[in-house]
């Protein structure tokens, strides 16, 4: 019994070790590490292989308790319109100045602040241009209750509708992006210097012509992020992920619930 328990502990303290690695290899090992983990305590209680299999499996499915509770009776509107925001306090988003000064430094232009609140969400938009390479970036700010996470975002708007976007996401992206999204995912601890850069070469990997990208104005940019928004939630609907309620709201299908979990299937393999 004294060699499970020591065993076990090694086995969870590896896990813990490798996921404070940068390295991407190190951290899914770290994450298989919780896992065996997992298998090892129930499988030392129990005495089964089975069970102990179970219980790491376990791991796959706790998604499912938020899916069914707080995403089952979620409600959203069909449409968001943006509107000129208020920046967030110090104490609500202490990072947004930095960050501000992080991306003016590049070269980019701040120009404006838009969101929109719904019940208990609420998103921020920190907007900016950079008009030598018609690049826009955004400082992306989601809260719920008492959740709340931030993420990047640079995109280069081609003439022929396709938008070419490198992000920092942080979680699994809970809707189908529309076709004409193009994306270069980033881990969450990138600086804003590092996304740039990576979006340089994903527009040279992609042989996007400089000539193609379409000239916005501060307005024009708004209207855009707006269209993407209208755009997205027609095309969930359109592929089932999403359905219209009779209120005119919009809601998580069976299918998008689904969607939703394999979402995080595919981040934890990716992690």
């Amino acid at each position: 019994m004294l060699f499970g328990i020591l065993f076990t502990l090694g086995v969870a303290v590896l896990g813990v070790g490798l996921r404070s690695f940068q390295n991407s290899y190190a951290q899914k090992a770290g994450a298989l590490g919780f896992l065996a983990a997992t298998f090892l305590v129930v499988y030392f209680i129990t005495g089964s292989w089975v069970w102990g299999l179970a219980g790491a499996m376990g791991w796959l499915f706790l998604p499912w308790l938020e899916i069914l509770t707080r995403i089952r009776a979620l409600r959203l509107p069909k449409e968001k319109q943006l509107r000129p925001k208020t920046p967030p306090s110090a104490d609500t988003f202490p990072a947004l100045s930095d960050i501000t000064r992080e991306i003016e430094d590049e070269g980019f232009v701040h120009v404006g602040d838009a969101g929109w609140d719904w019940e208990d969400f609420r998103q921020f938009f920190r907007l900016f241009y950079r008009e030598e390479d018609r690049a826009q970036a955004a400082i992306c700010l989601n809260e719920q209750r008492d959740f709340s996470f931030y993420y990047l975002r640079i995109s280069s708007r081609a003439k022929n509708g396709t938008v070419w976007t490198t992000w920092n996401y942080p979680l699994s992206y809970g809707l189908k992006l529309t076709p004409a999204f193009r994306i270069n995912r980033q881990r969450p601890d990138r600086s804003f210097w590092q996304l740039y850069q990576s979006h340089r070469e994903f527009l040279s990997r992609n042989g996007v012509d400089p000539a193609a990208i379409d000239t916005l104005d501060e307005d024009q940019i708004q209207t855009e992020m707006e269209k993407d928004l209208r755009d997205q939630i027609e095309h969930n609907i359109h592929k089932g992920v999403l359905k219209q309620t009779a209120a005119g709201e919009v809601k998580y299908s069976w299918r998008g619930m689904i969607y939703l979990w394999c979402q995080f299937l595919v981040d934890l393999v990716r992690l």
